[in-house]
């Protein structure tokens, strides 16, 4: 249990933990009874309504949020504007700060890695690597959070089978590596095709094949895995939705006609 913080103003570190805590929070979940909340809100010495809020304050900033009406707290603190415009400026270096954050507050407050906290590297990994591994987790957990751990496209709900699916790719635009909005939620087969250009998603976020795709289902195997998806709609999450932009860049520059 951390000291006890209540009535004094959110610090940068905690207001980007709490935004970490969000992302990778499932739509619904927010709200003072979630053990991740709860826990989170004990190392802090905040109440667990107070971090609720503060995740309903970040879902108030998301404009497919904003059509449904969510709304934080009137004055809410000009932090999580920050760190909200800083995310979609650098998702990557936003993601590494929240990584940062949380290892700290591991170190001060000697917290064991829960809620979900990420835990100090290990002596034999490089700087490269632990960042590459950082930016991977936030964005997998963020992914699987929004879509509630279901493929896009099929519905199937078997995480180790679920690849979080980079729309423009992870070497085209470093800044958009931890981008949840860059992301979907597709099974194996599926992730696969999507980033070799096989299919992709027209702008009512509709599958579309590739003729390279089409000409080879050939049996009721390849039909019931492709071509029985052509034209239908993917299963859209309620927040981070995904940028028609990146879809513009995978159809333009991925998807093989």
């Amino acid at each position: 249990m951390g000291l006890s913080r209540r009535g004094t103003k959110w610090t940068w570190d905690e207001t980007l933990i709490a935004f970490g805590l969000y992302c990778r929070t499932p739509f619904g979940k927010l709200h003072q009874s979630n053990p991740d909340i709860i826990a989170l809100a004990g190392v802090l010495g905040r109440t667990p309504s107070s971090v609720g809020m503060k995740g309903c304050n970040f879902a108030s900033l998301d404009p497919a949020q904003q059509e449904r009406g969510i709304k934080g707290l009137a004055n809410r603190g000009h932090l999580e504007q920050e760190v909200w415009d800083k995310f979609h400026a650098d998702s990557q270096a936003v993601a590494l700060e929240v990584a940062e954050a949380e290892a700290r507050l591991i170190q001060t407050t000697g917290s064991p890695d829960e809620p979900e906290l990420t835990p100090p590297d290990g002596p034999t990994e490089s700087a490269q690597t632990v960042r590459v591994r950082r930016v991977q987790s936030f964005f997998r957990s963020a992914v699987l959070a929004i879509y509630d751990n279901r493929c896009a496209l099929t519905g199937l709900k078997v995480p180790t089978l679920l690849n979080a699916s980079h729309i423009v790719p992870w070497s085209a635009s470093p800044k958009r590596r931890a981008d949840p909005s860059n992301g979907l939620l597709l099974n194996a087969l599926h992730d696969r095709a999507f980033d070799r250009g096989l299919i992709t998603l027209d702008e009512d976020f509709r599958v579309v094949l590739s003729s390279q795709l089409r000409d080879h289902c050939v049996n009721d195997t390849h039909q019931q895995s492709f071509l029985a998806f052509a034209g239908s709609p993917i299963k859209l999450p309620k927040r981070f939705m995904p940028d028609p932009t990146a879809l513009a860049y995978h159809r333009e520059h991925v998807f093989k006609e």
